[in-house]
C-alpha cells in the first residue's frame, strides 16, 4: 500500500487492501463498440465557430428513442480551455453505425462563468437521483495557472437541470472541510449516489502529498433537495478511502456514474493509469454500502475490462487513452456506455452487464 501521508485522515473501506492486491496487469475487453463521433461532424449553435477542434470525455442519457450526449469541446488549444455541449443522437444511429457518418448539432450548456470553473468545465458525468438529473463535472479554478498557489486547481462542480435537456444551473462546488482543504491540490472525477438513503459523492482528490485517494463522502441531505437558485460551497464529511493504486499504476479514479444492482449495492467502474506508458484502462469494482459498516468492497475484476485498441483510441491528442465518463442503463442486461478517445474524439459503446458481473465473480471477496 502507498504510504500517503492523508490516509489516515480517511477511514478504509471494508474489504481495502484485498481490492487492489490481487489485480493483475492483463485485458478482458468486454465493451462492445458501437461507433464514434468525430469533431468535424458536430455543429456548433449560438457560437461563431462552426466545428469544435475536439470533442471527448462525454456523459450521456437516454431520453425516449434519443440518447443525450453531453460532451467536452475544445475550441483553441492555447489555454485548452473547456465548455460542455449537449448533442442529441438517434438511438437507433448507434445500432445502425449511422453514427460513424452522421452530422450533429450541439448546444453550449456548461461553460466557465465563475471562479471555480473559469478556466474550463470538464468531464461531465450525468445522473439521476430521486428522479431529477444532475451533472458534476471538473471545475479548472481561478487558481488553475497561477504558479504561486498549487491549491484546489480543480474542483468538483455539481448542476442540476432546470428545463430542456440544455438548460442546467450550476448549485454546488464541493470543498473537503477545513484541516484538510488546504492540503488538495485538484479534485475531479465525481458524480453523487444515493445509497442506503444516504446521498454520497464519489471523487478522487489529489492532495499535496502526492497521493491520488479513491474516495465517497457524505453530502447533507439538506444540501441536495434544499434551495437551489445559486451555488455555493458545500463541505463534504466522513470520507472513506475505497481503494488504493495497483503496484503497476500511477494512478485510479473514478470513471462513469455507477450501475445500481439494489438500493445499497453498485457496480463502480474505474480509470486506472499504467506506470509504463501511461494509458488508460478501465476496470469494475463492486460495492455496498450500509450506514453502519461504511463502503464494503465485495467483488473486483482481476483484469482490466477495456483498453484502447482501436485507431482512434490509441492515436489522438493524448495516446493511449479511453476515458469513460457516461453510463446508462438500457435494460436489464444491456449498458451503454460514453468515452473520450484520444481526449479527441466521442466513442460510445455498450457492456454485458452479465458478463461484467461473471467477471467480478472471479475477483469476489465478500
Amino acid at each position: 500500500m502507498s504510504s500517503y501521508k492523508y490516509g489516515e485522515y480517511f477511514t478504509k473501506a471494508i474489504g481495502f487492501n484485498e481490492s487492489y492486491v490481487n489485480r493483475r496487469f492483463e485485458t478482458t475487453d468486454i465493451v462492445r463498440r458501437l461507433g464514434v463521433i468525430a469533431p468535424n461532424r458536430i455543429y456548433l449553435n449560438n457560437y461563431p465557430i462552426s466545428n469544435p477542434i475536439a470533442a471527448f470525455n462525454p456523459a450521456l442519457t437516454v431520453d425516449g428513442e434519443d440518447v443525450i450526449v453531453y460532451a467536452r469541446i475544445i475550441v483553441g488549444y492555447y489555454m485548452y480551455v473547456s465548455a460542455i455541449v449537449t448533442i442529441r443522437v438517434p438511438l437507433e444511429d448507434l445500432y445502425t453505425g449511422n453514427v460513424n457518418i452522421n452530422y450533429y448539432a450541439s448546444q453550449p450548456t456548461i461553460y466557465p462563468s465563475t471562479r471555480y470553473d473559469v478556466w474550463g468545465t470538464e468531464d461531465p458525468r450525468v445522473y439521476e437521483v430521486d428522479g431529477k438529473l444532475y451533472m458534476t463535472y471538473t471545475g479548472r479554478t481561478v487558481n488553475y495557472f497561477n504558479p504561486r498557489i498549487r491549491r484546489e486547481r480543480t474542483l468538483p462542480v455539481t448542476a442540476v437541470k432546470t428545463g430542456n435537456y440544455h438548460l442546467w444551473r450550476k448549485i454546488h462546488v464541493h470543498v473537503l472541510p477545513p484541516g484538510l482543504r488546504e492540503h488538495v491540490i485538484s479534485d475531479k472525477d465525481a458524480f453523487i449516489v444515493k445509497l442506503d438513503n444516504d446521498i454520497l459523492l464519489f471523487h478522487r482528490p489529489h492532495m499535496d502529498d502526492e497521493g491520488f485517494y479513491l474516495t465517497v463522502s457524505k453530502i447533507d441531505p439538506k444540501e441536495l433537495y434544499g434551495v437551489q437558485d445559486r451555488l455555493r460551497e458545500v463541505v463534504l464529511k466522513d470520507t472513506i478511502w475505497v481503494s488504493d493504486k495497483a503496484s503497476f499504476e500511477s494512478k485510479i479514479g473514478w470513471a462513469t456514474p455507477p450501475i445500481k444492482l439494489a438500493s445499497n449495492e453498485i457496480v463502480a467502474l474505474v480509470h486506472g493509469v499504467d506506470n509504463d506508458l501511461e494509458a488508460y484502462r478501465l476496470y469494475a469494482m463492486q460495492l455496498e454500502y450500509s450506514r453502519s459498516e461504511g463502503i464494503i468492497v465485495k467483488a473486483v475484476t482481476p483484469t482490466y475490462i477495456m483498453e484502447p485498441k482501436l485507431l482512434y483510441e490509441v492515436f489522438g491528442d493524448r495516446p493511449y487513452t479511453i476515458f469513460p465518463c457516461g453510463l446508462w442503463r438500457l435494460s436489464k442486461n444491456r449498458v451503454l456506455i460514453s468515452y473520450g478517445a484520444g481526449d479527441y474524439m466521442i466513442g460510445i459503446g455498450e457492456i454485458d452487464l452479465n458478463e461484467l458481473l461473471g467477471l467480478l465473480d472471479k475477483g469476489r471477496i465478500y
